[in-house]
Protein backbone atom coordinates (compact mmCIF):
# COMPACT_ATOMS: atom_id res chain seq x y z
CA UNK A 1 0.00 0.00 0.00
CA UNK A 2 3.07 2.37 0.49
CA UNK A 3 4.63 1.53 -2.70
CA UNK A 4 1.31 2.41 -4.40
CA UNK A 5 0.79 5.71 -2.13
CA UNK A 6 4.70 6.71 -3.27
CA UNK A 7 3.58 6.27 -7.28
CA UNK A 8 0.39 7.75 -6.65
CA UNK A 9 2.42 10.93 -5.22
CA UNK A 10 4.87 11.11 -8.11
CA UNK A 11 2.20 10.80 -10.61
CA UNK A 12 0.88 14.12 -9.01
CA UNK A 13 3.71 16.08 -7.79
CA UNK A 14 5.77 15.27 -11.05
CA UNK A 15 2.56 16.98 -12.54
CA UNK A 16 2.21 13.92 -14.95
CA UNK A 17 -1.33 13.99 -14.08
CA UNK A 18 -2.29 17.78 -14.32
CA UNK A 19 -0.53 17.42 -17.54
CA UNK A 20 -3.09 14.40 -18.73
CA UNK A 21 -6.18 16.42 -17.71
CA UNK A 22 -4.52 19.46 -20.44
CA UNK A 23 -4.38 16.98 -23.08
CA UNK A 24 -7.71 15.50 -22.38
CA UNK A 25 -8.90 19.40 -23.31
CA UNK A 26 -7.02 19.45 -25.98
CA UNK A 27 -8.97 16.47 -27.58
CA UNK A 28 -11.93 17.58 -26.86
CA UNK A 29 -11.44 20.72 -29.01
CA UNK A 30 -10.18 18.29 -31.71
CA UNK A 31 -13.40 16.65 -31.50
CA UNK A 32 -15.60 19.71 -30.87
CA UNK A 33 -13.82 21.58 -34.04
CA UNK A 34 -13.91 18.16 -35.97
CA UNK A 35 -9.55 18.19 -35.87
CA UNK A 36 -8.43 14.66 -37.21
CA UNK A 37 -4.87 15.06 -36.59
CA UNK A 38 -3.89 17.29 -34.17
CA UNK A 39 -1.19 15.00 -31.75
CA UNK A 40 1.45 17.55 -32.07
CA UNK A 41 0.02 19.56 -30.35
CA UNK A 42 -1.69 17.52 -27.58
CA UNK A 43 1.62 15.78 -26.89
CA UNK A 44 3.20 19.46 -26.76
CA UNK A 45 0.79 20.62 -24.30
CA UNK A 46 1.10 17.43 -22.31
CA UNK A 47 5.14 17.65 -22.10
CA UNK A 48 4.97 21.85 -21.77
CA UNK A 49 2.58 21.47 -18.42
CA UNK A 50 5.10 18.83 -17.38
CA UNK A 51 7.88 21.97 -17.86
CA UNK A 52 5.98 24.51 -16.84
CA UNK A 53 3.86 23.35 -13.68
CA UNK A 54 7.24 21.74 -12.01
CA UNK A 55 9.32 25.09 -13.01
CA UNK A 56 6.36 26.81 -11.14
CA UNK A 57 6.44 24.62 -8.00
CA UNK A 58 10.17 23.79 -7.51
CA UNK A 59 11.89 26.97 -9.07
CA UNK A 60 11.75 28.93 -5.55
CA UNK A 61 12.41 25.95 -3.85
CA UNK A 62 15.52 25.11 -5.20
CA UNK A 63 16.77 28.52 -6.42
CA UNK A 64 15.63 30.55 -3.84
CA UNK A 65 15.40 28.44 -0.83
CA UNK A 66 18.79 26.26 -1.80
CA UNK A 67 16.50 22.96 -0.45
CA UNK A 68 18.39 19.49 -0.23
CA UNK A 69 17.34 17.67 -2.96
CA UNK A 70 15.94 14.60 -2.36
CA UNK A 71 15.20 11.37 -4.73
CA UNK A 72 11.80 11.88 -4.95
CA UNK A 73 12.81 15.53 -6.47
CA UNK A 74 15.90 14.26 -8.32
CA UNK A 75 13.27 11.85 -10.36
CA UNK A 76 10.92 14.87 -10.70
CA UNK A 77 14.10 16.69 -11.99
CA UNK A 78 14.41 13.92 -14.87
CA UNK A 79 10.78 13.81 -15.56
CA UNK A 80 11.01 17.73 -16.29
CA UNK A 81 14.28 17.41 -18.50
CA UNK A 82 12.82 15.20 -20.69
CA UNK A 83 9.70 16.48 -21.03
CA UNK A 84 11.73 19.54 -22.22
CA UNK A 85 13.05 18.00 -24.86
CA UNK A 86 10.18 16.10 -25.54
CA UNK A 87 8.58 19.72 -26.03
CA UNK A 88 11.44 20.93 -28.28
CA UNK A 89 10.96 18.04 -30.17
CA UNK A 90 6.88 18.70 -30.67
CA UNK A 91 6.97 23.03 -30.82
CA UNK A 92 9.34 22.41 -34.18
CA UNK A 93 6.32 20.21 -35.66
CA UNK A 94 3.76 23.53 -34.85
CA UNK A 95 2.50 25.65 -37.56
CA UNK A 96 4.22 29.18 -37.57
CA UNK A 97 1.67 31.61 -35.81
CA UNK A 98 0.92 28.38 -33.34
CA UNK A 99 4.61 28.59 -32.43
CA UNK A 100 4.86 32.17 -32.01
CA UNK A 101 1.36 32.37 -29.87
CA UNK A 102 3.09 29.19 -27.60
CA UNK A 103 5.81 31.44 -26.77
CA UNK A 104 3.59 34.09 -25.53
CA UNK A 105 1.80 31.20 -23.45
CA UNK A 106 5.64 30.54 -22.22
CA UNK A 107 6.35 34.31 -21.48
CA UNK A 108 2.86 34.10 -19.20
CA UNK A 109 4.24 31.36 -17.79
CA UNK A 110 7.43 33.05 -16.60
CA UNK A 111 5.82 36.34 -15.63
CA UNK A 112 4.51 34.01 -13.41
CA UNK A 113 6.83 32.87 -11.54
CA UNK A 114 10.02 34.98 -11.63
CA UNK A 115 10.28 38.95 -10.90
CA UNK A 116 10.93 40.25 -13.93
CA UNK A 117 10.80 44.20 -12.35
CA UNK A 118 12.89 45.49 -9.83
CA UNK A 119 11.69 45.40 -5.90
CA UNK A 120 8.46 43.76 -7.42
CA UNK A 121 7.10 40.21 -6.50
CA UNK A 122 6.38 37.55 -9.89
CA UNK A 123 2.85 37.56 -10.97
CA UNK A 124 1.66 34.50 -8.81
CA UNK A 125 1.87 37.14 -5.36
CA UNK A 126 0.28 39.81 -7.37
CA UNK A 127 -2.99 40.02 -5.62
CA UNK A 128 -5.82 38.60 -6.93
CA UNK A 129 -4.58 37.76 -10.42
CA UNK A 130 -3.39 34.62 -10.06
CA UNK A 131 -6.48 32.91 -11.31
CA UNK A 132 -6.87 35.19 -14.10
CA UNK A 133 -3.64 34.07 -15.50
CA UNK A 134 -4.01 30.42 -15.21
CA UNK A 135 -6.85 30.31 -16.38
CA UNK A 136 -6.06 32.64 -19.33
CA UNK A 137 -3.18 30.22 -20.09
CA UNK A 138 -5.18 27.07 -19.87
CA UNK A 139 -7.93 28.47 -22.29
CA UNK A 140 -4.94 29.22 -24.62
CA UNK A 141 -2.85 25.89 -24.66
CA UNK A 142 -5.80 23.82 -24.95
CA UNK A 143 -8.28 25.72 -27.42
CA UNK A 144 -6.07 28.82 -29.49
CA UNK A 145 -2.95 26.82 -30.20
CA UNK A 146 -5.70 23.66 -31.50
CA UNK A 147 -7.21 25.90 -33.74
CA UNK A 148 -4.53 27.76 -34.85
CA UNK A 149 -2.50 24.62 -35.77
CA UNK A 150 -4.91 23.09 -37.75
CA UNK A 151 -5.64 26.85 -39.48
CA UNK A 152 -9.40 26.53 -38.93
CA UNK A 153 -11.41 29.81 -39.41
CA UNK A 154 -12.47 31.55 -36.41
CA UNK A 155 -16.54 31.89 -35.80
CA UNK A 156 -18.95 32.49 -33.12
CA UNK A 157 -17.97 28.88 -31.79
CA UNK A 158 -14.65 29.76 -31.36
CA UNK A 159 -15.07 32.60 -29.20
CA UNK A 160 -18.06 30.77 -27.34
CA UNK A 161 -15.91 27.97 -26.38
CA UNK A 162 -13.20 30.16 -25.02
CA UNK A 163 -15.82 31.76 -22.52
CA UNK A 164 -17.40 28.42 -21.57
CA UNK A 165 -13.31 26.86 -20.83
CA UNK A 166 -12.52 30.02 -19.19
CA UNK A 167 -15.66 29.70 -16.91
CA UNK A 168 -14.77 25.83 -16.39
CA UNK A 169 -10.80 26.28 -15.74
CA UNK A 170 -12.05 29.37 -13.03
CA UNK A 171 -14.53 27.07 -11.19
CA UNK A 172 -12.06 24.29 -10.81
CA UNK A 173 -9.46 27.04 -9.51
CA UNK A 174 -11.80 28.57 -6.87
CA UNK A 175 -11.98 24.94 -5.30
CA UNK A 176 -8.52 24.83 -5.25
CA UNK A 177 -8.40 28.24 -3.79
CA UNK A 178 -11.28 26.64 -0.98
CA UNK A 179 -8.78 23.91 0.14
CA UNK A 180 -5.30 26.48 -0.26
CA UNK A 181 -7.19 29.13 2.27
CA UNK A 182 -5.56 28.25 5.57
CA UNK A 183 -2.32 28.25 3.63
CA UNK A 184 -2.62 31.26 1.15
CA UNK A 185 -0.58 34.34 1.87
CA UNK A 186 -3.70 36.79 3.05
CA UNK A 187 -1.82 39.53 0.45
CA UNK A 188 -3.27 36.84 -2.44
CA UNK A 189 -6.19 38.16 -1.82
CA UNK A 190 -7.85 35.13 -3.78
CA UNK A 191 -11.98 34.49 -4.23
CA UNK A 192 -12.20 32.77 -0.69
CA UNK A 193 -10.57 35.57 1.33
CA UNK A 194 -12.21 38.21 -0.33
CA UNK A 195 -15.96 37.09 -0.26
CA UNK A 196 -15.83 33.94 2.03
CA UNK A 197 -15.91 30.05 1.26
CA UNK A 198 -20.05 30.23 0.83
CA UNK A 199 -20.03 32.62 -1.37
CA UNK A 200 -17.11 31.61 -3.18
CA UNK A 201 -19.40 28.44 -3.68
CA UNK A 202 -21.97 30.21 -4.63
CA UNK A 203 -20.31 31.76 -7.13
CA UNK A 204 -18.90 28.66 -8.56
CA UNK A 205 -22.45 27.00 -9.06
CA UNK A 206 -23.75 30.07 -10.76
CA UNK A 207 -20.89 30.03 -13.36
CA UNK A 208 -22.10 26.77 -13.95
CA UNK A 209 -25.26 28.06 -15.26
CA UNK A 210 -23.49 30.24 -18.39
CA UNK A 211 -20.94 27.31 -18.81
CA UNK A 212 -24.08 24.35 -19.52
CA UNK A 213 -26.02 27.36 -21.69
CA UNK A 214 -23.56 28.28 -23.86
CA UNK A 215 -23.92 25.29 -25.69
CA UNK A 216 -26.93 26.30 -27.02
CA UNK A 217 -25.88 29.10 -28.81
CA UNK A 218 -23.32 27.25 -31.02
CA UNK A 219 -23.85 27.50 -34.71
CA UNK A 220 -23.11 23.37 -34.61
CA UNK A 221 -25.32 22.38 -31.96
CA UNK A 222 -24.61 18.68 -30.49
CA UNK A 223 -27.15 17.04 -28.35
CA UNK A 224 -24.73 14.39 -27.04
CA UNK A 225 -22.50 17.54 -26.18
CA UNK A 226 -25.56 18.76 -24.12
CA UNK A 227 -25.56 15.39 -22.23
CA UNK A 228 -22.27 15.46 -21.51
CA UNK A 229 -22.00 18.34 -20.52
CA UNK A 230 -25.26 18.15 -17.99
CA UNK A 231 -22.84 15.21 -15.93
CA UNK A 232 -20.05 17.27 -15.84
CA UNK A 233 -22.24 20.38 -14.51
CA UNK A 234 -23.63 17.97 -11.48
CA UNK A 235 -20.47 16.49 -10.97
CA UNK A 236 -18.57 19.50 -10.26
CA UNK A 237 -21.70 21.28 -8.64
CA UNK A 238 -20.89 17.86 -6.26
CA UNK A 239 -17.44 18.84 -5.90
CA UNK A 240 -18.30 22.76 -4.91
CA UNK A 241 -21.27 22.03 -2.42
CA UNK A 242 -18.28 19.26 -0.37
CA UNK A 243 -15.17 20.78 -0.65
CA UNK A 244 -13.89 22.80 2.39
CA UNK A 245 -10.38 24.04 4.16
CA UNK A 246 -9.62 20.11 6.13
CA UNK A 247 -10.14 18.17 2.87
CA UNK A 248 -7.46 15.67 1.73
CA UNK A 249 -5.03 17.32 -0.41
CA UNK A 250 -6.11 14.34 -2.85
CA UNK A 251 -9.45 15.60 -3.04
CA UNK A 252 -7.92 18.85 -5.17
CA UNK A 253 -4.60 17.59 -6.76
CA UNK A 254 -6.02 14.14 -8.14
CA UNK A 255 -10.19 14.19 -8.31
CA UNK A 256 -10.75 17.81 -9.13
CA UNK A 257 -7.74 17.55 -11.20
CA UNK A 258 -9.51 14.59 -13.01
CA UNK A 259 -12.28 16.71 -14.31
CA UNK A 260 -11.11 17.24 -17.55
CA UNK A 261 -10.25 13.86 -18.09
CA UNK A 262 -13.81 12.52 -17.13
CA UNK A 263 -15.23 15.02 -19.37
CA UNK A 264 -13.12 13.43 -21.98
CA UNK A 265 -14.07 10.44 -21.46
CA UNK A 266 -17.50 10.71 -21.29
CA UNK A 267 -17.30 12.48 -24.95
CA UNK A 268 -15.96 9.33 -26.05
CA UNK A 269 -18.27 7.16 -24.47
CA UNK A 270 -21.18 8.90 -26.11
Amino acid sequence: MKVFKRIVDFYIQSSIHVALSVFALVRMTDHIFHIPNDKPVAFFAFFGTIVGYNFVKYDSLVRAKKIQLRSSLWAIILVSIFSFFAVGLYFFQLQRITQIIAVVFLALTLLYTLPFFPNRKNARNWAGVKIYIVALCWVGVTLVLPILDAEISITSDFYLKCVQRFILVFVLILIFEIIDLANDDPHLKTVPQQIGVRQTKILGLLLLIPFYFLELLKIEFDQKQLIVNLILVTVLSLFIVFVNEKRSKYYTSFWVESVPIFWWLLLLFF
